[in-house]
C-alpha cells in the first residue's frame, strides 16, 4: 500500500496524517493496521524506530471514531514501560486526534494521585499508563475497566525486563473478555514473553517484521576499547568534543556512574542533563524537553531512557558501558537512525566487557567497526589472541596448570606454614642496620580508589 488512504481510515485521521507530513505508512503500519481494523488479537515485534506506535494508535482512533459509546468508562488502555514513553504516546494521540473529540489521560508515577482520579472520572476514551501506577487506581476502585474495548501492550519486553510481568496480567484480567489486544515488541521475549501471550491474547495472528538481528542499516556501529573508567571519560569527552552530531546520548549501566559521568562532562563545559530511576518527574520531563528543544545537545542516561527516547536529529548513541545482554543494545542503538533517518553508535569496551560485546556481535551477526583514537591510545587495544567465536583466547596450559597445582595445593600450602613458623628458643634474625639504625621498611601507599 502507497498511502494512508488505502488502509481505508477514517478520513479525520487521513487529514491530521496530511497536516503532520505523514503520507506513506511504514512497513510495520501497513502490516499491523488492517489486521487491527479486522478486531484480530494481534502480537507483533517489529525494530525499536519502525513506527510502532503509529501502527496501534491509527486502528485504536479509527474503532473509537467510527462505533461512538458516549455513556461507557475507558474503551481503550495503552500499557507502557516507562513515564518518558506514555508522555510520547500521548503527544501521539494527541496529533493524530487533533480533528476529534476523544480525550486521553496520561496514568504514570510522580504526578499528582488525586488529580489523576479526577481525570479520570470524566471517562477519557483512553488512557495511557504504566503498570504499577494503574494497579494502584486499581486498588483505590478508580480504575473501572469492564467496557474496555482494545488494551494494547507496547514495549512488552521491556516490561517484562523490569518485572511487571504480574501487574500486567492482573490489569489484563480486569478488563472485559471480549476486548481486542495488541501486543508490540522490539525482541522475542523468550519463555516469559510466550506466556504472557497465552494468558492475555486469544488467538493472536503473529506479524514478525523484523528480528532483532535486523538493525537498522543506516547506522554505523564502532567499538573503541579503554583502560578503565577514566580512560572511557576522557574518551567521551574527546567524542563530544571531535564528533559531528545533532544530539547524543550516552549510557551507562548505573545510576552511580550516569551522575559522575555528567559532572565530568559538566566540568568540560558542557551542556548535559542526566536522565535515571532515581530523578523526580519533574527533572526527568525537564531533561527530555531541553534536549528536544535543542537547549541542550547531550543527555547521559541509563536504560530507563533506551526505551523512552524519540527525539528528532538525535545521531549519535555512546555506550560508556556495554550494554548486558543484546537485546538492550538493540534498544539503545535504536535511538537514533529511526525510521530511515541516519546514525552513529560506539561503544567502549574496556578488557573485562571484549567478552559481553563478542558475545553480543555473535547474537545480531554482525561485526563492528574497530576504531582506535591515536590521541588517547591506550595499553588495552584488544586480545592478543581470539577464539572463533571472537572472545579473548586464554591459555589452556596455565590452566591445567592452576588446576593440576589447585589439586596439590594442601600439602604445598601446609608444607609452607610449618616452613614458615619460627622455632621455640630460636633466636630472631638480625636486622639490617645502615650507621646503627634498622633499616625501616616502608609500605607502599595504595593507588586511587576508583
Amino acid at each position: 500500500m502507497s498511502s494512508f488512504a488505502d488502509l481505508n481510515l477514517h478520513e479525520r485521521l487521513i487529514k491530521a496524517l496530511g497536516e503532520l507530513e505523514i503520507t506513506t505508512p511504514t512497513p510495520v503500519q501497513t502490516a499491523a493496521i488492517p489486521a487491527a481494523l479486522e478486531g484480530r488479537d494481534l502480537r507483533v515485534v517489529a525494530r525499536t524506530g519502525s513506527g510502532k506506535t503509529a501502527a496501534f494508535l491509527l486502528p485504536m482512533l479509527h474503532q473509537l471514531l467510527q462505533y461512538s459509546r458516549p455513556r461507557t468508562d475507558t474503551r481503550a488502555l495503552i500499557l507502557l514501560p516507562t513515564r518518558e514513553l506514555a508522555q510520547q504516546t500521548l503527544k501521539q494521540v494527541e496529533a493524530l486526534g487533533r480533528y476529534t473529540f476523544i480525550k486521553a489521560e496520561l496514568l504514570t508515577g510522580g504526578e499528582d494521585f488525586k488529580v489523576q482520579a479526577a481525570k479520570m472520572r470524566k471517562n477519557p476514551e483512553i488512557l495511557i499508563g504504566t503498570p504499577g501506577r494503574l494497579i494502584e487506581h486499581l486498588d483505590a476502585g478508580n480504575l473501572l475497566l469492564q467496557d474496555l474495548e482494545m488494551l494494547v501492550l507496547d514495549e512488552s519486553d521491556r516490561m517484562l525486563d523490569m518485572g511487571f510481568n504480574d501487574d500486567v496480567l492482573r490489569l489484563a484480567a480486569e478488563c472485559r473478555p471480549e476486548r481486542q489486544t495488541l501486543l508490540f515488541s522490539a525482541t522475542t521475549g523468550g519463555n516469559a514473553m510466550e506466556n504472557m501471550i497465552s494468558s492475555v491474547l486469544r488467538d493472536p495472528r503473529s506479524l514478525v517484521l523484523d528480528s532483532v538481528r535486523d538493525l537498522n542499516e543506516s547506522v554505523s556501529q564502532q567499538i573503541i576499547t579503554a583502560d578503565d573508567v577514566k580512560h572511557k571519560e576522557r574518551l567521551v569527552q574527546w567524542l563530544l568534543a571531535n564528533e559531528t552530531y545533532d544530539k547524543a546520548v550516552v549510557f551507562t549501566n548505573t545510576r552511580e556512574q550516569a551522575d559522575r559521568l555528567c559532572g565530568v562532562l559538566v566540568a568540560s563545559n558542557l551542556k548535559v542533563f542526566v536522565l535515571h530511576g532515581e530523578k523526580d518527574q519533574k527533572d526527568r520531563k525537564l531533561a527530555m524537553d531541553r534536549l528536544k528543544t535543542g537547549a541542550v545537545k547531550v543527555l547521559v542516561a541509563t536504560d530507563v531512557a533506551a526505551r523512552g527516547i524519540h527525539v528528532d536529529n538525535l545521531d549519535l548513541v555512546i555506550n560508556f558501558d556495554m550494554p548486558r545482554s543484546g537485546d538492550e543494545y538493540v534498544h539503545r542503538i535504536g535511538r537514533t537512525g529511526r525510521v530511515g533517518g541516519e546514525g552513529t553508535a560506539i561503544s567502549l569496551i574496556a578488557a573485562h566487557e571484549w567478552n559481553l560485546m563478542a558475545s553480543i556481535q555473535r547474537y545480531l551477526r554482525q561485526n563492528f567497526e574497530y576504531r582506535l583514537v591515536e590521541a588517547l591510545r591506550g595499553n588495552f587495544l584488544g586480545p592478543k589472541n581470539l577464539k572463533s567465536n571472537g572472545k579473548a583466547a586464554g591459555n589452556k596450559k596455565k590452566k591445567m596448570k592452576k588446576k593440576e597445582d589447585a589439586k596439590k595445593g594442601i600439602k604445598k600450602s601446609g608444607a609452607k606454614k610449618n616452613a614458615a613458623k619460627p622455632k621455640r628458643n630460636a633466636r630472631p634474625p638480625s636486622q639490617d642496620t645502615k650507621g646503627g639504625f634498622a633499616t625501616v621498611k616502608r609500605k607502599k601507599t595504595p593507588g586511587p580508589l576508583d
